[in-house]
C-alpha cells in the first residue's frame, strides 16, 4: 500500500517504511507524526482520490533527524562594474521514517 502526501508544498510518494527528507516540521528527533495532507491511496484494492483529500486518511512517522542541508552559493556578479554579492544558504531539513497508512 501507498500514498501521496503534501507537505513543506511538494508531494511525496510513500510506503510504509520508507524515509523521506521534507521541509522542516517543527518537533524533536524520535517525536511521532501524523500527516493528514493525503492526496491518494494506492494498493491491491485499487486507487482512492481525494477531492482535493481524502476524509480520514492519516499517515503516521516518526521524526529520524532534523538537520541543514548542504551550502548552496548564491553569486551575483556584473561585468566591468565592480558589483559582486556572495552569499550562502542552508535549507533545514527534516528526515522522516513513515510507519503506518490509515485509509
Amino acid at each position: 500500500m501507498y500514498a501521496i502526501i503534501k507537505t513543506g508544498g511538494k508531494q511525496y510518494r510513500v510506503e510504509e517504511g520508507d524515509t523521506l527528507y521534507v521541509e522542516k516540521l517543527a518537533g524533536e528527533e524520535g517525536d511521532k507524526l501524523e500527516l493528514s495532507d493525503v492526496l491518494a491511496i494506492g494498493g491491491d484494492d485499487g486507487l482512492k482520490f481525494g477531492t482535493p483529500l481524502l476524509e480520514g486518511a492519516k499517515v503516521s512517522a516518526t521524526i529520524v533527524k532534523q538537520g541543514r542541508g548542504k551550502k548552496i552559493i548564491i553569486f551575483k556578479y556584473k561585468a566591468k562594474k565592480g558589483y559582486r554579492r556572495k552569499q550562502g544558504h542552508r535549507q533545514p531539513y527534516t528526515k522522516l521514517e513513515i510507519g503506518s497508512i490509515q485509509a
